[in-house]
């Protein structure tokens, strides 16, 4: 705990302060709540995008050898055009929610063109799209967790440091302030006394 002046305005400072710290820090455990609830929701709803990922791999497994025929290149009919994305305010943090994909018109010769290649293109398609979603989720999940980091460690910075030492000073000022109190009290006594056996001298005489 750092050196404390033993004053009155020392006194008021501390008391202002620790006002301060007591009146932010129910702002600051509501935040940390918020973004642990988040985590939460994003992680599961991350977790459920990825399985849906996995049975598309799985579908996609019976026909993903088509893909090696040299003669057809799907890359250009699934690379996304464009990613769509908001932003949502958690606690004051703003993070990023998938809004979609758009991606490039191909045109191909229907004749020249195998019949699975509609099919192949549908399901890889979804596979780059819940891709994409998941990169926004992780991210978002980053960003929540530094967050509650920061939070957390001022959580605690006022709970175990902050709060404690301002009491403490507080404590330490009052009993500092009572005892100086108490001999100016006493002083005065004798003080008092010596003048009214003084007095009583100078009456006697």
């Amino acid at each position: 705990m750092p050196k404390v002046k033993l004053t009155k305005g020392e006194l008021k400072r501390q008391r202002d302060a620790l006002r301060q710290y007591e009146r932010f820090l129910p702002t600051l455990q509501l935040k940390k709540q918020q973004l642990q609830l988040e985590i939460l929701n994003v992680t599961r709803a991350a977790d459920k995008k990825k399985a849906a990922r996995e049975t598309h791999l799985s579908e996609a497994a019976e026909w993903g050898g088509l893909l090696t025929d040299k003669e057809v290149d799907l890359r250009a009919w699934i690379s996304p055009h464009e990613i769509k994305r908001s932003f949502r305010n958690i606690a004051g943090l703003d993070i990023p929610v998938f809004e979609g994909v758009k991606f490039k018109n191909t045109d191909y010769d229907l004749f020249e063109t195998p019949l699975w290649a509609d099919r192949a293109t549908e399901k890889l398609r979804a596979l780059v799209l819940l891709g994409k979603e998941i990169e926004t989720m992780e991210e978002a999940i980053d960003k929540l967790r530094r967050e509650l980091r920061i939070t957390a460690q001022r959580v605690n910075l006022f709970e175990k440091i902050k709060i404690p030492e301002a009491r403490e000073a507080i404590r330490l000022i009052k009993i500092y302030i009572g005892d100086q109190l108490a001999n100016a009290v006493n002083r005065s006594k004798i003080a008092k006394r010596k003048i009214e056996a003084y007095v009583a001298e100078e009456e006697a005489a």
